[in-house]
């Protein structure tokens, strides 16, 4: 009954509790199947759909890549700026996009399109005046390392100020960022019979979820 094999799945620290639901539903319609779990990082995370060591990832969009294919959007993120509890900005209920020329340095990535970087992290404001870069971390712990130390500032997802609160960090919203929305995507080449029926089980799953906090047990 269903299909057969192992699914390998790419994810980013807090997201496996937001797949929970479309997993089950996925083992549930393909009890001969197994899902297995890797890390992908922020940094680079393209690199696994393209070495192969995933089958599907959950990314943020946009992703333009001709050799790649976006599935189903699962989740819709607001945007905090992640920096050092002694930032300038650390105590302050909200910013602009305007004040990152002031007092921020972006960690950049690693391995990363330009234009999937300015989704959390935007090379300019919008009143034109750039937003330097600091050190390139290649893991998510280095760059919560990086942030705390005060070498540098990242845009974030939301979630990430639920799963990662520490004494040395600050989580800010942004107020006027665009909302990033997180989709499956997956080699345009290999469209498994189990990617569609993973696709499949979360479009099922996050039929009408709004936001990470709607989607939280």
């Amino acid at each position: 009954m269903g299909n057969q094999g192992t699914l390998v799945l790419g994810l980013m620290g807090p997201h496996r509790w937001m797949m929970d639901d479309a997993v089950r539903r996925f083992r549930d319609r393909n009890p001969n199947t197994q899902v297995e779990y890797r890390e992908i990082q922020p940094a680079s995370p393209l690199d696994p759909l393209r070495t192969k060591e995933v089958d599907v990832a959950l990314l943020w969009q946009p992703v333009h890549e001709p050799d790649l294919t976006v599935g189903p959007v699962t989740h819709v993120s607001p945007v905090y700026l992640m920096a050092a509890a002694t930032h300038p900005y650390a105590r302050r209920d909200s910013i602009r996009l305007e004040n990152l020329g002031d007092h921020c340095s972006f960690l950049p990535g690693h391995s990363l399109p330009p234009y999937l970087e300015a989704s959390f992290q935007p090379f300019r404001t919008p009143a034109g005046r750039p937003i330097p870069r600091g050190p390139m971390p290649t893991t998510w712990h280095e760059s919560l390392g990086l942030v705390a130390a005060g070498r540098g500032v990242a845009g974030v997802a939301a979630e990430a100020a639920r799963f990662y609160p520490g004494p040395g960090l600050a989580f800010v919203p942004i107020e006027d960022a665009p909302p990033v929305p997180w989709a499956l995507v997956w080699r345009t080449s290999d469209p498994t019979p189990l990617i569609r029926a993973f696709a499949d089980a979360v479009e099922a799953a996050t039929s009408g979820r709004a936001s990470p906090d709607e989607a939280m047990p």
